[in-house]
């Protein structure tokens, strides 16, 4: 069986850089429709924000991955995040970073170490769990083959 590793559970982490806030929003999903809805409801809840910048991973051979600066200069914060997720081998998650602008340019080194550096705190901080890939059947049988099958499977 296929084993993968994720996040345990939903989570926040908040990282201040220059007067700069970062909230980090981890969520675990398994389809794109579930990662565009956090990615949405994220963005609804800081609608004053300054970027609201994403990065998902999901499944694995070969992995969908999708990202946005959404207005931040490009590659500097959906690429990092992504990266982040590529070395801690991780999947089946959605993170989105909300940036409220502290009035002190980072420029472009600056932005790519805090998109990173939020999203693999929020990481280690909320933690993570291996995952086994399963596949569910459904088996019909007579009654009398239940003992059998019960020896077979234990």
């Amino acid at each position: 069986m296929e084993t993968y590793f994720t996040v345990k559970t939903d989570g926040q982490f908040e990282l201040i850089v220059k007067k700069s806030r970062f909230i980090c929003q981890v969520a675990r999903v398994t389809d794109e429709n579930s990662a565009q809805a956090f990615i949405e409801q994220v963005r609804k809840s800081h609608p004053k924000a300054n970027h609201n910048c994403f990065a998902y991973q999901l499944g694995q051979q070969p992995p969908i991955q999708k990202q946005s600066d959404a207005g931040a200069p490009s590659g500097t914060a959906g690429v990092p995040m992504l990266e982040v997720f590529r070395q801690m081998q991780l999947t089946n998650l959605v993170v989105v970073v909300t940036r409220y602008f502290g009035g002190i340019k980072l420029g472009t080194g600056g932005l790519i170490r805090a998109y990173s550096h939020a999203t693999s705190s929020a990481l280690t901080e909320i933690g993570l769990v291996q995952g086994v890939a399963q596949t569910a059947c459904l088996v019909t049988l007579d009654y009398s083959q239940f003992d059998a099958l019960q020896n077979w499977l234990a």
